[in-house]
């Protein structure tokens, strides 16, 4: 197959691109590096059946070649990342998702969209199903992620209904594993690097709001579930082990040998969700998907490849 992978450099963009050139597919990844590291590549960049291509997605993208899919995940996505672009976020959700779906269509590609479980917002039904519409603040300080993805599925689901464009939408849930970048701003990232550092995880609020986490591995498997289904309407993909934000900084501290360490707390930022928890009845009935790797297999592997990536920079 022939694929583009917009925000292929990006954590879960690039082990898409690695999954793909290893199946004998040719990967055109596009990535304007904003929040993409080149280092998330760099393994695939002498493969023939690779290539990366320096853009920014809001711009037109001239592919020659045929394709089979676009597969659209290119956009800031962590609060610090929107904090700091936030006219980008909503621009990648809109230019960038119809630039992505005016070439799927050109091409006769299948499209899939990279939502997110944001789209939910602080969400008053627990545990979120696909069919519930949200609790979003449209001019919070969030909104410009939300109302992006939000945006972004409306604007696929009319090029489905206008142009009968083949399209899948998938609402991924918190995910964690190797290639998070460390100063990413998500929960996970965070505490594994400041307990290694010996510092005290920062918790944010009480510590009583809950998240669901996924490892990459499995929602890269129901990505590609998805991928090969007929399912055009949203489909949640996350983990439904819902744990609270301090117990689980509590379990990285185990996890590192720092268990005598404490954490500290901040104010909890605006319109952050108190739960977050998916309802995968439609992953498992339609895709034959659930996740398997355990929160304390998939945290012991990513603090593996964080502890690695921080002994080289000793090491350098």
């Amino acid at each position: 197959m022939n694929l583009l992978i917009t925000g292929g450099a990006g954590f879960i963009g690039s082990h898409l691109c690695e999954y793909f050139v290893a199946q004998g597919d040719r990967v055109f990844c596009l990535d304007n590096l904003i929040t993409g590291d080149m280092a998330n590549i760099k393994d695939l960049l002498k493969n023939t059946r690779f290539r990366f291509i320096n853009q920014d997605v809001t711009q037109y993208i001239n592919i020659p070649d045929s394709l089979d899919y676009v597969l659209h995940f290119a956009s800031p996505a962590s609060p610090i990342d929107y904090a700091n672009y936030p006219i980008q976020t909503l621009k990648v959700g809109s230019l960038g998702t119809h630039n992505a779906l005016g070439l799927a269509k050109a091409k006769q590609a299948v499209f899939l969209l990279a939502s997110t479980s944001e789209v939910y917002g602080d969400p008053l039904v627990h545990p979120q199903k696909e069919s519930y519409w949200g609790n979003v603040n449209p001019i919070g300080p969030r909104g410009v992620y939300d109302e992006a993805k939000r945006f972004s599925e409306a604007l696929t689901m009319a090029y489905h209904r206008k142009h009968g464009l083949s399209i899948r939408i998938v609402r991924i849930f918190n995910t964690y594993g190797p290639r998070m970048r460390k100063n990413d701003g998500r929960v996970i990232p965070n505490f594994i690097t400041q307990t290694l550092q010996e510092e005290l995880p920062v918790v944010y609020g009480d510590g009583t709001q809950t998240r669901s986490f996924c490892y990459i591995d499995d929602l890269k498997d129901g990505i590609i579930r998805l991928m090969n289904s007929s399912v055009h309407e949203p489909i949640n993909l996350g983990d439904t082990h819902e744990i609270s934000i301090l117990e689980l900084a509590r379990e990285i501290l185990i996890l590192t040998g720092r268990n005598s360490l404490s954490v500290t707390y901040k104010s909890l930022p605006i319109n952050d969700p108190r739960v977050r928890q998916p309802d995968i009845t439609m992953a498992k009935e339609l895709l034959g998907w659930s996740p398997k790797v355990s929160l304390d297999e998939g945290l012991r592997l990513t603090m593996a490849w964080f502890k690695s990536g921080m002994e080289a920079v000793k090491v350098e």
